[in-house]
């Protein structure tokens, strides 16, 4: 008995072995997944907003013409403090969001029952912060309010005029080159796809103390160590040749940040300065490369700030008192 025991003992074994061989060799390695690529490709194929539609934004008289045509499909989002949109006033019918409930906000309402979402805060670069997140999300209408509550009502909001100025003037007209072609920047969401490399990464910039504060810094910092930073003069080329801040270098808005052109020119090793004329753009702009991975952030009040007086002489866009309305608002 006990022979034949061993017998078949010896007739399993083999088998075992050639099993567990196949089933080794049968296990694929995991694979490893490049997530800035993946985000950036899946942006690129789905809207493509960087380079398509952004800014995204609309005037106070064209959000004004909307809400006496019909209100009913006008949805605003007020991101200013809670504070101050009680004490201050605000635009009839908006709704209070805070900026790390946005996404939240945005998912309880039915968003496709609007002609236009307006977010609205003080000067319109908040705004195109939380714009630039919704729109890469998928909501195509939503817009920021061009200026903020300081193009609504100067008595609800007055961040503007204070913050136009000459402050540094010393543009240079010299061609700064674009860095090398390098690598991407490195995330680490653990997500596979892009669309769930998305909203981790809208997850993970929202729920910071302060998301809008990450990316905005202020002219006197830059022009203070000009070498500490890549700068993006992000206007055309024939707008660039009038002048720039020193070592400023220029990108075509809608062509030069995608993946087959100068987006890896963008340095993973530097802060990326991003500026326009007046904020609006670049907030959303540095905004999109913040979740990209690049470390981005928007220079305040664009060159209104620094060189407003130049900016009308070259027939430059500038801030102008005519977009100062005097709308009512809910106090």
């Amino acid at each position: 008995m006990n022979f034949r025991k061993l017998f078949y003992l010896m007739l399993i074994l083999p088998m075992l072995f050639i099993y567990t061989g196949c089933s080794e060799d049968s296990t694929e390695p995991e694979q490893v997944v490049n997530e800035a690529e993946e985000l950036i490709k899946y942006l690129e194929a789905n809207g493509d907003y960087l380079n398509t539609s952004n800014p995204a934004i609309k005037s106070a008289q064209e959000v004004r013409d909307q809400q006496l045509a019909n209100a009913s499909k006008l949805y605003v989002i007020d991101v200013r403090s809670a504070a101050d949109f009680t004490s201050k006033g605000y635009i009839q019918g908006a709704v209070n969001v805070a900026l790390p409930n946005l996404v939240t906000h945005i998912k309880s309402i039915n968003a496709a029952n609007y002609d236009m979402i307006v977010v609205a805060c003080y000067s319109g670069q908040t705004s195109g912060y939380a714009t630039a997140l919704l729109r890469l999300l998928g909501y195509n209408n939503v817009f920021s309010l061009k200026f903020g509550m300081s193009s609504w009502n100067s008595e609800v909001a007055n961040s503007w005029t204070p913050n136009i100025g000459n402050n540094y003037t010393n543009f240079v007209t010299t061609n700064y080159p674009k860095g090398a072609e390098g690598s991407l920047p490195t995330l680490t969401t653990g997500k596979k796809t892009g669309k769930e490399i998305l909203e981790a990464r809208i997850n993970q910039l929202l729920a910071s103390a302060d998301p809008f504060g990450d990316i905005k810094i202020a002219w006197n910092t830059v022009t203070g160590n000009l070498s500490n930073y890549y700068i993006v003069n992000y206007w055309s080329s024939a707008h660039y040749a009038l002048g720039h801040i020193t070592g400023a270098i220029q990108y075509t808005p809608k062509a030069d940040l995608k993946l087959s052109t100068f987006l890896k020119t963008l340095p993973t090793n530097k802060e990326i300065i991003i500026y326009c004329y007046t904020g609006q753009t670049s907030a959303q702009t540095a905004t999109i490369l913040k979740v990209m991975g690049y470390n981005a952030k928007s220079l305040l009040f664009g060159v209104n700030i620094m060189n407003y007086d130049w900016m009308g002489t070259n027939g430059l866009t500038q801030w102008k008192q005519t977009e100062v309305k005097q709308f009512p608002y809910v106090k």
